[in-house]
């Protein structure tokens, strides 16, 4: 092998080390890690249970979040790609302790991660929010809940509508009274291509098939 040969696999095996190790440290150190996943724990203190009657209807509190969580990979370092919003609207009715309706609605347009980059891309060609603006869920079968206070763990199933396409999925949704509040955490495994949902990959950026959407919602009683 000659001196040159010998001289060009040395810079490209460095400059593939160079590469490998300087993504290690921007996605370790500079960018950090990922958020947590949302769980009941995400809202902070508790509160002891209010004795409200639970009948009538319920609307998101700011306090809400939907979001998404997928993983990628650059240049072999895996991240967790997170995005979220707080902008999540609809009602949630109960009689009883029983959910009859749930009719929730997501700004896609507001979803935002810590990669502006990442947000145009979700916005324009992964989920074009100029046509497809909002993410919906739509209760199909009521939900009994436990009369007992305490975190209650129950299957939701309902028609999810996410860039146009509106499939029926089942949940399981962990919830619990928090004062006045009713707090709904869960998530739902979303496969890209049953959605119509492009490939998230871009650029030296490349993603599972799939991802998931979390949610965390936190309910008042309306007036």
């Amino acid at each position: 092998m000659s001196r040159t040969i010998k001289i060009v696999i040395g810079a490209v095996v460095g400059l593939a080390v160079l590469v490998s190790a300087g993504t290690f440290v921007f996605i370790h150190f500079i960018e950090g890690d990922a958020p947590k996943r949302l769980s009941l724990s995400t809202t902070g203190t508790t509160a002891a249970p209010s004795n409200e009657p639970l009948d009538g209807t319920w609307r998101p509190t700011s306090a809400s979040q939907v979001g998404y969580r997928v993983k990628e990979v650059l240049f072999g370092q895996d991240h967790d790609a997170v995005g979220r919003t707080n902008k999540v609207s609809g009602t949630m009715v109960m009689a009883g302790t029983t959910v009859t309706g749930v009719d929730l609605t997501v700004d896609m347009a507001s979803v935002t991660s810590d990669q502006s980059r990442r947000d145009n891309q979700f916005r324009g060609r992964i989920m074009d929010v100029s046509s497809f603006l909002t993410a919906t869920f739509k209760l199909t079968k009521p939900i009994a809940l436990a009369s007992s206070a305490g975190t209650v763990t129950v299957p939701a199933t309902g028609d999810l509508t996410l860039r146009g396409t509106t499939r029926s999925v089942t949940v399981d949704l962990h919830t619990r009274r928090n004062g006045s509040n009713i707090e709904v955490n869960g998530t739902i495994p979303i496969t890209f291509d049953e959605w119509g949902i492009p490939s998230p990959s871009f650029g030296p950026v490349t993603t599972q098939d799939h991802g998931e959407l979390e949610l965390l919602v936190v309910f008042a009683k309306a007036a």
